[in-house]
């Protein structure tokens, strides 16, 4: 009945840890010779390696599991890896990330089988870049994100879109690179590196050019609205149609083919450009 720490005491030398000459060792575990490892160059902090996704859809790098699915079976991707950050690449794109079980040891064994050094990560956490995502409008013109639904317009229903992320902003660019419009960003900065198929953006999305011309129906009290900006047409127009031309200092507004002009009033200094916000606030309200 006596306590453990009265029966035992330090070693009076370290012990030798050896692998029994009888265990099967796995290739993956034991492939490359003790020399490369003991010889490893601690510099090395990131490695990259192609691997063939098996039926399974199980991969398996330097002794650490990623889940991809039998749907991409037969697939070649890229892994990157250092000691704290995995990332999957398929065909340029990020597909996912997960916390790296490797060490220095396991990064050599790799490098001694083929790996070779990395370049950037495919995305880094809280750097506050520009990030995209490619999503395709269903039917009611919403797209997955973050796991909510969002509505981009259904005037984009079947229609692959990207969605670029920059700052408090979102923007929806067509598949020809056009900017459809300009949307509060629903997901923080932080967590924008973890949304499926999340990719550094490449370059800023085109700004439109030239003035927009839409339409509005003057309300019964003789106003209308556009670009979240209210106009009075006068109580004699309530129900007409009325054509607006957005400039970028100034409105024009068409009834019964009369020319009226409005100027635009003064931004604050901390909004963003005239251009872009009008452009946003039309496609919004349009």
């Amino acid at each position: 009945m006596a306590f453990p720490a009265s029966r035992f005491g330090p070693a009076a030398s370290a012990l030798e840890l050896r692998v029994p000459a009888q265990l099967d060792t796995g290739p993956e575990v034991y492939s490359a010779p003790a020399s490369a490892v003991a010889g490893v160059d601690r510099s090395l902090t990131a490695v990259e390696a192609d691997r063939l996704v098996p039926p399974s859809g199980n991969l398996w790098i330097g002794g650490q599991q990623i889940w991809l699915g039998p749907a991409l079976a037969g697939r070649t991707v890229t892994i990157w890896v250092d000691e704290t950050t995995l990332h999957v690449v398929l065909d340029g794109t990020r597909l996912k990330t997960l916390p790296s079980r490797l060490g220095v040891i396991e990064l050599a064994r790799l490098a001694a089988d083929g790996a070779r050094p990395a370049g950037p990560p495919p995305l880094s956490a809280g750097n506050n870049s520009a990030v995209e995502v490619d999503r395709m409008v269903n039917g009611a013109g919403l797209v997955g994100l973050a796991g909510t639904q969002l509505s981009v317009g259904y005037e984009l229903a079947g229609q692959r879109v990207t969605l670029r992320m920059d700052g408090t902003q979102m923007t929806v660019i067509s598949h020809d690179g056009d900017l459809l419009r300009t949307l509060p960003c629903p997901v923080l900065p932080a967590d924008r590196h973890r949304l499926r198929g999340a990719r550094t953006a490449r370059s800023r999305p085109p700004q439109p050019g030239g003035p927009i011309t839409v339409q509005r129906r003057v309300s019964c009290r003789g106003s209308l609205m556009v670009a979240r900006q209210k106009i009075h047409a006068g109580m004699i127009h309530a129900g007409k149609t009325a054509t607006v031309i957005c400039e970028n200092n100034h409105f024009q507004v068409i009834i019964d083919g009369d020319h009226r002009r409005r100027s635009a009033p003064h931004h604050h200094q901390r909004d963003p450009p005239l251009q872009s916000q009008r452009h946003s606030a039309l496609q919004s309200q349009s």
